[in-house]
């Protein structure tokens, strides 16, 4: 089924995904996409964490939300649609929030990347600190919503970040706490068009950022693999 993307990027680079295991933490309109590109993709062996089941506001913007299936949990049928495109992945399943009393069950295993598409600026905390002290490769979402231009999307340090509440909070937990060491992080340079603690959202915002990031983990993968 990975013809077509082993023409583009060669055998090398198609076993090294396959040979992958990545983590995707929050499936909402940002994770949920992001982990359609990886299976898609030729990722061998996947993690996917979410605690939240699926509502009706998700119907705008959440790959897997349909009124079919509201009030289901996100992870049960991410896992469904998972194995209905690619049987073979290996998949791992933790339907439950994640914090500080439980983020260690998810560095058990050998990690090739960490994708934290969560909504806690908490538990984004606790990843970032685990990555580094781990060495494990990640990347990490910032706010995308109440933004309505998916072309001002940008991945980078997130040090260099601008107009992001979310990561205005990060840089300080970095700066306070002495951080080193690379912190990717994908963030919008367009400033929030609401304040209000509702926030607003739409159809292609949160789904761009979640193939910019599955795009960035895809290519970081396979840098020295291809043909």
């Amino acid at each position: 089924m990975f013809d077509r993307l082993e023409r583009l990027i060669g055998s090398l680079a198609l076993e090294k995904l396959k040979s992958s295991h990545v983590v995707v933490l929050g499936l909402g309109g940002v994770g949920g996409y992001a982990l359609e590109a990886l299976v898609r993709s030729g990722i061998g062996s996947i993690t996917i964490i979410d605690g939240d089941k699926i509502e009706l506001s998700n119907l705008n913007r959440q790959l897997i939300a349909t009124r079919d299936n509201i009030g289901e949990y996100k992870t049960l049928e991410f896992e469904k649609r998972i194995l209905s495109i690619n049987p073979d992945i290996k998949l791992k399943v933790i339907t439950k929030f994640i914090d500080k009393d439980n983020i260690n069950e998810i560095f058990t295993e050998d990690i090739d990347y960490f994708i934290d598409a969560c909504d806690s600026i908490e538990t984004k905390k606790l990843v970032i600190s685990l990555c580094l002290k781990n060495n494990i490769k990640f990347i990490t979402s910032m706010g995308v919503g109440n933004r309505m231009n998916p072309s001002l999307l940008k991945i980078g340090d997130i040090r260099n970040t601008s107009y992001d509440p979310v990561a205005k909070i990060l840089r300080k937990y970095v700066r306070d706490n002495n951080l080193s060491g690379k912190i990717t992080c994908l963030y919008s340079e367009e400033k929030p068009l609401l304040k209000d603690k509702v926030i607003g959202s739409n159809a292609f915002v949160p789904p761009s950022a979640g193939l910019l990031i599955a795009g960035y983990v895809i290519n970081d993968l396979i840098k020295k693999n291809r043909n």
